[in-house]
């Protein structure tokens, strides 16, 4: 791929992979790479929580999360080592790779001979991986560039996706804490400076997170 392929096509990507919340972004992606990247058939992101739990996002197809989950139990295969170790992982004859012998025979019964992982982000609490998935042998023999810049433009549109995800998380806490601050000033008579304090006396003894004791105070208020 010459260098105007590429710039159109990091165009193409930037119109498609679009930012918007999470789960958006995380569904154009896997759109975006069956639209755009060579011999991609179908495509699924995983999500590799901090507790270890394995999680499928976004599948093109239903059939991808039975593999994926195929791949979670075994502890074997593309998506698995993708999202686990941060790499980028490519397997273009299944059928001959000596690395997932277990998980080839799950992958060839569906009718998938190729397949590919790109380590797509690693943030403090999760990890996530892009799966790749070809019908035909010889798939993703070599990603290269087209790869890479795909990872990248990926990868930025998660971020920003993020970034949206925790200002809004960071507005509907704020007002959680405002109303149960405006409870509590009503009920006991208080200036929204003991109220806050209050509140947050409830919260270290009780060891739980402020938030959730305004959740819990605005729940029982309205029970």
């Amino acid at each position: 791929m010459n260098e105007d392929q590429l710039l159109n096509l990091a165009q193409r990507l930037g119109k498609t992979l679009t930012p918007g919340d999470l789960d958006h972004t995380l569904s154009r992606i896997t759109a975006a790479a069956v639209e755009a990247l060579p011999e991609t058939d179908y495509a699924s992101i995983t999500i590799l929580h901090a507790d270890g739990r394995l999680e499928t996002a976004a599948p093109t197809d239903a059939f991808l999360l039975g593999l994926d989950e195929a791949q979670y139990d075994l502890h074997e295969g593309p998506c698995y080592e993708a999202a686990a170790e941060a790499v980028h992982v490519a397997s273009p004859d299944l059928a001959r790779d000596e690395r997932f012998p277990r998980y080839a025979v799950s992958a060839l019964a569906a009718g998938v001979h190729a397949q590919a992982g790109l380590s797509l982000f690693n943030a403090p609490k999760s990890r996530g991986a892009l799966n790749l998935y070809a019908k035909q042998v010889g798939a993703f023999r070599d990603l290269g560039t087209l790869g890479v810049l795909f990872q990248h433009q990926a990868a930025m549109a998660i971020d920003y996706a993020r970034e949206i995800q925790n200002l809004r998380e960071a507005v509907n806490t704020r007002t959680t804490i405002g109303t149960a601050v405006g409870i509590v000033m009503e009920r006991y008579h208080l200036t929204d400076d003991r109220a806050f304090a209050f509140l947050t006396r409830l919260s270290q003894d009780g060891n739980v997170k402020l938030r959730e004791v305004a959740r819990r105070l605005i729940a029982a208020t309205r029970g």
